[in-house]
């Protein structure tokens, strides 16, 4: 008899299943049942169809129906939806949403795709024709149906996170004013907030109003559309359209209801094989729980990168019985920000204090490739690592071109347990217009292992205040010219090149910060002051150009 494999729910997850299940079964009967009205589309596009980036809706519907039944011999069946899971006749009741009808299917292994849905705040207002979720395709031509009316000149994004800064973007680029409201004191809160600065003042440059710190408190509404809203801190923003982007929440409650196991998260509970705790019902996806690449806990990781894998590995298993261990998850990611692109790997510095890892990091500036060669783009890399093991648990990117191979490429060590020397001794492709015969991650890599042994100290921007009031020596060790272009308050000028010869003008008695503008030439002083037997001296992490940033941020980042 044949194997009767049914799917609740389709795109990334679960027509990843249906596929492999499909490739490894061809007697198999394969049934997706998706409430919604397509079944394989791309969700990461969607903000560029909004933004009219993307101008073909038809080139976000990766699969169809048709296309499905054609090639794989997969029955789909959109606009239904999965209402209860009766395992011990192992059968699920289904229903037509069209026509109200229900039925009820046998199974001889089940897949729970349900994946999840955005956060939606108990505001009065919330059903207003100019409120906006952007989950899916309907969402999207809703919404940029509504922007193509051409009444739209000031939109209000809430949730700074990678949808919100996606659709701030594409707003702006419809040439649509665009104020951002956020409850952390920083955009992209997965980010530490030194990184998060950057992209907060390009945002700003770019012409997005930021509120940061500050909550959605009240939908202002009147007749059937918002009009504007209110903050936390009583702030008063008027709006012609508002797009919620506030985060999502696991759909778990099919299996809630069915008696399957959750998480400590709140997600639905797999083994290594994707499968619940019912043996004959598997799950993958954003409502399931995953283990972390660096913690080795369970958490919610709602990207489309694991769905994917995950969800290929429950069809396989649901077709044979058999299949490899799931593979975790470091919640790699990476967004484009108008000219900025930032991506980000493993563990921030907060998250690891979070999660109880002793964490140190570093963080320098580079070009992506040789600075001869035409078209070169800096970069900021931040990376986080454990003193202990030189383990590497995360990865900050800032910058333009390369951010993403360079992403790509602590990820892989993160994967795979790695510490800094192993990120040192990878061998990466090199030529001019490609990179460097030292990398940036190599640099970044250096630098970490430097510190691990003593042979610098690095301090943050934030740090520089107190450092002064303690009484360090604040030493500019860049060229005359640059110091002359702006420096730290109370800094003395003397050039790394002439510090040898000048060091005896420096207080034997005070300590020393030294800076350069991106740390590399501080880090030749602190070594030669070393050398003329000063170990009392410390470098300023990311030179001027990261504290210029800071105090920037610092004046202008208020919270709202």
């Amino acid at each position: 008899m044949n194997r009767r494999i049914l799917i609740a729910g389709g795109v990334a997850a679960g027509a990843s299943a249906a596929t492999r299940a499909r490739r490894l079964d061809e007697q198999a009967r394969i049934v997706i049942f998706e409430r919604d009205s397509h079944v394989s589309f791309a969700n990461c596009g969607l903000p560029y169809y909004v933004g009219d980036v993307i101008k073909n809706r038809n080139e976000l519907l990766l699969q169809t129906p048709e296309r499905f039944k054609r090639r794989f011999n997969i029955d789909v069946c959109v606009r239904h939806e999965v209402k209860s899971i009766e395992r011990k006749g192992k059968r699920i009741s289904v229903q037509n949403l069209d026509t109200g009808n229900n039925e009820w299917h046998g199974y001889d292994r089940l897949i729970l795709a349900p994946g999840a849905s955005p956060i939606k705040p108990p505001f009065a207002g919330m059903d207003s024709t100019n409120v906006f979720h952007l989950r899916n395709m309907d969402d999207s031509d809703s919404l940029r149906a509504h922007v193509d009316t051409g009444k739209v000149h000031r939109a209000l994004i809430v949730g700074a996170g990678f949808i919100g800064m996606e659709a701030a973007e594409m707003l702006a680029h419809r040439g649509i004013k665009v104020d951002v409201v956020e409850l952390t004191p920083q955009v992209l809160p997965p980010l530490d907030p030194d990184m998060a600065a950057m992209v907060a003042l390009h945002l700003r440059e770019k012409g997005v109003s930021l509120h940061l710190g500050s909550g959605l408190e009240k939908l202002v509404a009147r007749e059937g559309k918002v009009t504007g809203v209110e903050l936390a801190s009583g702030r008063r923003i008027d709006t012609d359209l508002v797009l919620m982007s506030m985060g999502v929440r696991p759909n778990v409650a099919l299996a809630k209801d069915a008696g399957l196991a959750l998480g400590p998260n709140g997600g639905i509970q797999v083994n290594e094989r994707m499968e619940t705790s019912d043996p004959a019902i598997l799950a993958a996806g954003d409502a399931v729980e995953v283990v972390h690449s660096v913690t080795g806990k369970r958490v919610l990781i709602p990207l489309a990168g694991p769905a994917n894998r995950c969800g290929r590995l429950a069809g396989e298993v649901a077709a044979t019985g058999t299949g490899p261990s799931a593979p975790t998850v470091a919640g790699t990611a990476v967004v484009q920000v108008f000219d900025q692109t930032v991506a980000c790997t493993g563990l921030s510095r907060k998250a690891a204090q979070a999660a109880g890892i002793e964490a140190r990091h570093i963080i320098i500036k580079r070009p992506q490739h040789v600075g001869y060669y035409p078209g070169s783009e800096m970069m900021t890399i931040k990376l986080v690592y454990e003193p202990k093991t030189k383990r590497i648990l995360g990865g900050q990117i800032v910058g333009g071109s390369g951010v993403d191979r360079r992403i790509d490429i602590i990820a892989t060590v993160i994967h795979f347990g790695g510490t800094a020397e192993d990120l040192a001794a990878v061998d990466l492709a090199y030529a001019p217009q490609f990179g460097a015969a030292k990398d940036p991650v190599h640099i970044a890599a250096f630098v970490a292992d430097n510190q691990d042994r003593g042979l610098v100290e690095h301090v943050d921007s934030e740090d520089v205040v107190s450092l002064a009031a303690q009484g360090y020596q604040i030493i500019d060790v860049r060229s005359p010219d640059e110091f002359a272009n702006g420096a730290i308050a109370g800094a003395i000028n003397l050039s790394v090149d002439v510090l040898r010869a000048e060091h005896h003008r420096l207080k034997p008695d005070r300590p020393i910060l030294v800076y350069c503008q991106v740390a590399q030439r501080g880090y030749y002083a602190a070594r030669i002051l070393h050398g003329l037997g000063r170990d009392d001296v410390v470098n300023l992490a990311g030179g001027y150009a990261a504290y210029s940033i800071y105090k920037r941020a610092a004046e202008h980042l208020t919270v709202s």
